[in-house]
């Protein structure tokens, strides 16, 4: 592991190149001339402390401190440096989450001595918080941190709560061993932790039993293409592990909740991504459910008429924009156009849209396929469909339009694509085929 990395900021060319000799031999020293300057450079090399003079013109140390603090949300360690004595500016620093103070001119030893200690007690802090949050064996949040965040972010915007339950784990511990066991639930929090965005909130709740929150989504799809993914991987590794005469039949059952629509807190939420959970393990498990009223399993169970029939079939809360489908369902839509075509020759076209990141190893390519799949579909009509297909494929189904009425749409989600802050550093591009039955 490197050096410690510390910035140290001070408008006084000779002052910084004196701080920066006494710490250089110990620390991986970066400088900045300025309060903007000192942002910009946080912004680039993230700094483990900051070492500031107080006093700069434009802007002073406080400024700078408040302005890196309300952006990232987090106290950044800040150790200030001040030629004057004033107790009010000392109490002022502490207030705003200054770390520690020292007065110029100070000796190296002193100035040393008094970084390390700052260094170690934010490391002794980050582990105890970390230690805190995470259930120890799979590293994934615990119930406590899982319910607070949840409940967090819940209050303030929309999204998925998933309740996942591993099918027949209990046979897993009682042949094969509860270390074999502890193999399967770390292997499992991993692949669980790598379908999900760097935002969403995924933790271990029970034995077998995780959860996992998807801030802004409200398709099916998603939890579909999940669960299906998440069984298919599952029963790979454990005929892996286990040798492929291995029978139990383990799987992933997922109950799903909306919010707000559900509910507002973890506990409405997973309540009701129980009983969604349930109605899956009786109907077989492997598979996955979203809550439903009484009202609607009611009028499911009791369509006779065709009015009822037509009301139990037909799309409800229509929104504005195109179809966003699983990829089952997208493959249905596909074939029953192929057959439609035989009789009627509409013109329909396929279209293979491509996210593109303009950096390599980009993490986050997946949510902005995601982010890509719901702009495009915002700008087209409702009679066209759209899936996801693998890290960076959306998949596409036009009606009735010509070649040349294709290229108007694309142009309006490209120019929607191109003016929107989110999405700077990624583009698209894409392929269209006549959809011509064999």
């Amino acid at each position: 592991m490197g050096n410690k990395k510390i910035l140290v900021v001070d408008d006084d060319d000779l002052m910084r190149a004196v701080t920066v000799k006494m710490l250089q031999s110990k620390y991986d020293i970066i400088t900045a001339g300025s309060g903007q300057e000192g942002i910009d450079t946080y912004e680039s090399e993230k700094p483990d402390l900051i070492l500031s003079d107080l006093m700069m013109p434009e802007m002073d140390g406080f400024e700078m401190m408040e302005r890196l603090r309300e952006k990232h949300n987090f106290v950044i360690p800040v150790m200030f440096m001040t030629a004057y004595s004033s107790d009010d500016a000392e109490r002022k620093g502490f207030e705003i989450g200054a770390v520690d103070y020292i007065r110029k001119p100070f000796k190296a030893e002193v100035l040393l001595h008094r970084i390390d200690n700052i260094l170690q007690n934010v490391e002794r802090i980050r582990n105890l918080k970390e230690a805190a949050e995470i259930e120890p064996m799979t590293g994934l949040l615990n119930k406590v941190t899982t319910v607070r965040q949840v409940d967090e972010i819940a209050g303030k915007g929309g999204g998925i709560l998933m309740m996942v339950d591993l099918d027949s784990f209990k046979l897993v511990n009682d042949i094969y061993g509860h270390e074999a066991g502890d193999k399967v639930l770390i292997w499992f929090a991993e692949l669980l932790r790598s379908i999900m965005r760097s935002n969403d909130i995924v933790g271990r709740v029970g034995g077998d039993e995780f959860v996992a929150f998807c801030q802004n989504v409200r398709t099916e799809r998603m939890v579909a293409e999940r669960t299906q993914f998440m069984n298919r991987k599952l029963l790979t590794y454990a005929k892996e592990l286990f040798g492929e005469d291995m029978n139990i039949p383990l799987g992933v059952s997922v109950g799903a909740a909306i919010c707000p629509d559900e509910g507002t807190d973890y506990q409405t939420l997973y309540k009701k991504a129980d009983q969604a959970l349930y109605n899956v393990k009786m109907a077989g498990k492997h598979n996955f459910a979203f809550f439903k009223t009484e009202e609607e399993k009611n009028r499911e169970k009791s369509a006779e008429g065709l009015d009822e029939i037509d009301m139990l079939l037909k799309e409800r809360d229509v929104k504005k924009g195109s179809q966003i489908l699983t990829l089952d369902n997208f493959k249905l839509i596909y074939r029953f156009m192929m057959r439609f075509q035989r009789n009627y020759a509409w013109d329909v076209y396929l279209l293979v849209f491509r996210v593109e990141s303009k950096t390599e190893n980009d993490d986050d390519l997946s949510r902005m396929t995601d982010y890509f799949l719901n702009v495009a579909a915002g700008c087209l009509r409702g009679s066209d469909s759209f899936t996801r297909l693998g890290n960076n494929t959306v998949l596409a189904i036009f009606l009735k339009a010509t070649e040349a009425e294709v290229k108007i749409p694309i142009l309006r989600i490209r120019e929607r694509w191109e003016s929107d802050p989110e999405t700077a550093g990624y583009t698209f591009s894409y392929e269209m085929q006549y959809m011509m039955p064999d």
